[in-house]
């Protein structure tokens, strides 16, 4: 052959589409093609396949295997003569490694592509039954079933038969062979097939009607007695042929397998009977069936053994299918299933994945599927088992609109395709996209695709997944606005009770008002209801992943209507990813965020990821310095302290819309996994704010009743909680006041001024306004209650060295100055420390008394009625007995560990653990313990904007606690055990650290 020859052909051959034109030159020019090797028919229809060096290769071994000289020339003179065949065949052998596998071990077999007859384009069960009958054994039924197989591979790769018509044949065949296997079964047990009736039913997507090229073909057995037996007989011996059908199915010979088949939808799963009788089955799924199981039943379709018997399970259960939207969990089941699960796709596939990813087949799946669950109750026509018909109907009746499913529709067979002709080509189970460049060429060019195959592949595929992934959310909710805006004149859309039916169904307790909400917001013609109509699709979606969708909506339209005049703030929601998303969650996870955030509607501008500072806390010298010049611009001391609590609402929002985000997750970010910093977060952040409150406050006060200087020195410590940085959303500011007269003031002249601030500083903090009041509890200053409310420095000392009980010490391991005078505030911490960290440690005489007052505490003061195992701070292994743990150590070995000296709980006990006073596995169990508490504590104040110590009981409020601690819809009692494993937890190691001697 001449250089230029070579040269010609070479070049023709990438013309043609080969990647390897010298491996394609010398296989053109080998023995087996010598006749045709010329011809320009053959070169075209190779080109034209998805991968023409795969197609040249398998036809010259097919060429091979053809057993005589005869044969050999027959094919080729088919191949060049018939179009159709030349098409059918080239097609396959391009697509499908596998299949070119099967025609060179049975050479024979391309004929099966010959025949072109009408009944030929679009065979249907009869034909497949045929196709299998002479199969005598699992081997022959394995060679036949890929006969029959190779004929809808080559209509699906020319174009004969689309995506939908291609699984209807696939879940045609699987029915012959299932037929076929029964049968083989029977004629190995005459025995058992007399004394059974056995029906199979199809689940999934062979009842479905739409299987793919390779999948578990799940299935459902169910068997009655015959006059020669009883039940128990019958059901041996259909248990026998149900399992000897799955293994000729399954099993692998020198053929291979045809597909495994997976009876674990049945009732209780893999640890449930093979098959059950039809009374069985209905008593199952009429007591103890999930909502899962019934939504797997849209799909049952009786396909071989008795047909009469196989229908009737399926009229005996389909009305209970269409109850299940009524059941009483249904909302709960529908929440937990619409969370996508996959965890378990490895991070690396995740972005691969067609079936599980975001925007993958199962979003289409699982969202017309619970919109039939839903709305098929009424309307029949939307009982369909096939996804696009189903969907069609969907469209048809108004329940979805119809834009959107013509392009859901477009996108979920464009997946399938990419689907089927991944599993195609090596016929195995899989729903990956390829990575290796020449597998996404084939895949592109098989699709179509055929300019530059994998970049169209790739934008293809991401563009179709984006629909989804963007239709997913708005199937449930466009169709809601659609029937109160009214927008679309001539269109099918939702009847006002399918729309309370489908917002029922999603969680909504109030139908009637979420459709005023929507109305009020979405319709009209404004630029504002357009963008509205934009944003609530999703934010329904979120807000129905809540534990109170109502309130979420009700939130919402609030603060829309407070500033739907202003230009930033739907421009905000829209442009701004995190924003709508964090309003959503802010506005549906309980009462305080909303509360504070409607006194002052323009801090949802922190909510965006812009100017408006985002939702990290801010510091508490940003804070003072805020609040001072806040102070420093009012025309009087109440004016001042209103624009201090003014800062304190727009903070506590900011906080508290943090603790949210961070505790729910987002769909960028996941929820926070450190519980504790969460814990922490929120108790710097609030105490931070209260100190600089109280800072702004005590210079409003004093600048207004004294101007620039107070005739004493004056400064606040905090105590408790706020001393220890660990305020929650409902604390009071616990603290004591000490003051020390400036020289040459006289001492009662300076007292009184002292007590005039501190009454002053109350007064106007705890004042009704718009902004929630601050409580000063002063109760643990010397003397409690019965004690003088301001103190001087020296009267402190004199009534601790004369009269301090242990009590007392134990208060004091708190005390933290927090504003006013800082080198007052320094020398009453000098004073202090040799009474909370006393030298050698207490005497068992005070360590008696602190236990002596624990016990009386336990007993005296939990409240009436309260379950103590739920009672988060009095309660065993609850926030007192953690902290007076870690009290207890710090009072004894606190002069000689300085780690211990701090004033916060959890530094306390990891410094108590360093030093060796418990084990790493204690302090481990009590920080989770006081961690749980104190989030529990903050969830009911967020919940309920109210404080309490102890689990909500009203069941909506009870699962937002649960939302909070991230617990999904349903799972409230595994919270409640939760908690009560971590306090008993935590109560063995108290008793043993805080009780034992």
């Amino acid at each position: 052959m001449t250089p230029g020859r070579r040269s010609s052909t070479f070049t023709r051959l990438l013309r043609h589409g080969f990647t390897d034109p010298s491996a394609a030159e010398r296989l053109l020019d080998g023995p087996e093609l010598t006749p045709v090797r010329n011809d320009p028919v053959l070169l075209e229809a190779l080109g034209a396949t998805a991968d023409p060096d795969l197609a040249l290769h398998g036809l010259v071994r097919l060429l091979e295997a053809q057993p005589t000289p005869t044969a050999h020339r027959e094919l080729l003179d088919t191949l060049i003569a018939a179009k159709p065949l030349r098409d059918r065949l080239l097609g396959v052998l391009g697509a499908s490694a596998a299949l070119a596998d099967h025609l060179a071990r049975h050479p024979a077999d391309w004929q099966a592509l010959v025949t072109y007859e009408p009944r030929d384009l679009h065979p249907g069960v009869e034909e497949f039954e045929r196709g299998l009958a002479e199969a005598t054994d699992p081997v022959t039924l394995r060679v036949a079933y890929r006969r029959c197989l190779l004929s809808i591979a080559a209509r699906d790769v020319c174009g004969t038969t689309d995506v939908a018509e291609t699984a209807a044949e696939l879940a045609d065949l699987a029915t012959a062979t299932l037929r076929a296997a029964l049968a083989l079964a029977r004629q190995n047990a005459p025995e058992d097939a007399a004394a059974c009736r056995l029906a199979v039913i199809a689940m999934g997507k062979c009842g479905g009607h739409e299987l793919n090229y390779v999948s578990d073909v799940d299935v459902i057995f169910v068997a009655e007695a015959t006059e020669q037996s009883t039940e128990t007989e019958a059901l041996k011996a259909a248990t026998r042929l149900a399992s000897h059908l799955m293994r000729i199915c399954s099993e692998t010979t020198v053929e291979g397998s045809i597909w495994p088949v997976d009876a674990n939808l049945r009732p209780e799963g893999r640890n449930g009977p093979l098959v059950r009788t039809l009374s069985s089955h209905l008593a199952y799924y009429q007591r103890w069936a999930k909502t899962w199981e019934f939504q797997a039943l849209l799909k049952a379709r009786p396909v071989a053994g008795d047909a009469e018997l196989g229908q009737d399970y399926v009229d005996a259960l389909q009305p209970l299918v269409w109850k299940a939207a009524e059941r009483e969990n249904f909302v709960a089941d529908v929440q937990k299933m619409r969370r996508r699960v996959v965890e378990n796709i490895p991070a690396a596939e995740i972005d691969r994945e067609l079936k599980l990813g975001p925007g993958g087949l199962r979003d289409v799946e699982f969202a017309v599927q619970l919109l039939q669950l839903v709305h098929g109750r009424t309307d029949q026509s939307l009982r369909s088992g096939t996804t696009l018909d189903a969907l069609q109907a969907l469209a048809a009746g108004g329940y979805v609109g119809r834009d959107d499913a013509a392009r859901l529709d477009e996108a979920y067979r464009f997946l399938r395709s990419m689907e089927h002709r991944i599993q195609l080509y090596r016929l195995r189970r899989t729903h990956l996209v390829p990575v290796a460049e020449e597998e996404q060429r084939r895949l592109g060019r098989s699709l179509g695709l055929r300019a530059d195959p994998v970049a169209e592949l790739n934008r293809e595929w991401r563009r179709h997944t984006g629909v989804v992934r963007r239709l997913h959310e708005k199937l449930f909710y466009r169709p809601l606005l659609d029937a109160v805006a009214q927008l679309a004149p001539g269109e099918a859309r939702l009847s006002p009770e399918a729309a309370r039916e489908r917002l029922v169904a999603l969680g909504y307790a109030d139908p009637a008002a979420a459709l005023r909400h929507l109305e009020a917001l979405a319709s009209g013609v404004s630029r504002k209801a357009a963008i509205q109509r934009t944003l609530l699709p999703v934010l329904l979606g979120w807000f129905a992943d809540s534990a109170d969708p109502d309130a979420g909506l009700l939130n919402f339209r609030k603060v829309s209507d407070a500033l739907g005049k202003t230009p930033w703030y739907l421009r905000l929601l829209r442009d701004e990813g995190a924003a709508a998303e964090n309003l959503a969650r802010v506005l549906s996870a309980g009462r305080l965020a909303p509360d504070l955030l409607m006194r002052a509607p323009e801090a949802v501008a922190l909510l965006g990821d812009g100017d408006g500072g985002g939702l990290a806390p801010r510091g508490r010298a940003a804070l003072e310095q805020e609040i001072l010049a806040a102070v420093g611009r009012a025309e009087n001391a109440g004016h001042g302290v209103t624009a201090a609590r003014g800062v304190r609402r727009r903070e506590l929002f900011r906080t508290a819309a943090a603790d949210i985000v961070g505790s729910y997750g987002t769909e960028t970010s996941p929820a926070e996994a450190d519980q504790g910093a969460l814990v922490d977060r929120v108790g710097a952040a609030v105490s931070d704010l209260t100190a600089a409150t109280l800072a702004g406050t005590l210079r409003a006060v004093v600048r207004d009743g004294w101007g620039d200087t107070l005739p004493t020195r004056f400064a606040i410590i905090g105590m408790g909680r706020f001393g220890g940085h660990e305020l929650g959303y409902g604390s009071d500011a616990d603290v004591v006041f000490v003051h020390e007269p400036q020289d040459g003031v006289d001492e009662h002249e300076a007292s009184a001024a002292a007590n005039k601030v501190v009454a002053e500083m109350r007064r106007l903090l705890a004042l009704p306004s718009a902004d929630p009041p601050l409580l000063i509890d002063a109760d643990l200053r010397p003397e409690g209650k019965s004690g003088p409310m301001v103190r001087t420095l020296k009267s402190y000392e004199a009534y601790y060295r004369r009269w301090s009980l242990v009590w007392e010490s134990q208060a004091l391991l708190r005390a933290e100055p927090v504003a006013g005078d800082e080198e007052l505030g320094r020398r009453f911490t000098e004073l202090i420390d040799p009474l909370r960290y006393p030298r050698s440690g207490l005497g068992e005489d005070a360590v008696r008394e602190i236990r002596r007052l624990k016990a009386r505490m336990e007993s005296e003061r939990l409240p009436r009625g309260a379950d103590p195992k739920l009672h988060t701070k009095l309660g065993p292994g609850g926030l007192s007995d953690v902290e007076w743990t870690v009290q207890l150590f710090q009072l004894r070995h606190g002069w000689e560990q300085p780690g211990l000296r701090t004033t916060r709980t959890r530094e306390a006990l990891a410094a108590a653990r360093e030093a060796g006073l418990l084990s790493a596995e204690e302090a481990e169990i009590l920080d989770e313990a006081w961690v749980l508490a104190t989030r529990v504590r903050n969830a009911v104040m967020l919940v309920r904007g109210r404080a309490g110590d102890t689990f909500p009981t009203e069941p909506r409020e009870l699962a937002a606690v649960g939302r909070y601690l991230g617990y999904g819809a349903g799972h409230a009692g595994d919270m409640l055990d939760a908690y009560r494993r971590t306090a008993r937890r935590a109560r063995t190691v108290v008793e043993e650290l805080f009780y034992a001697d």
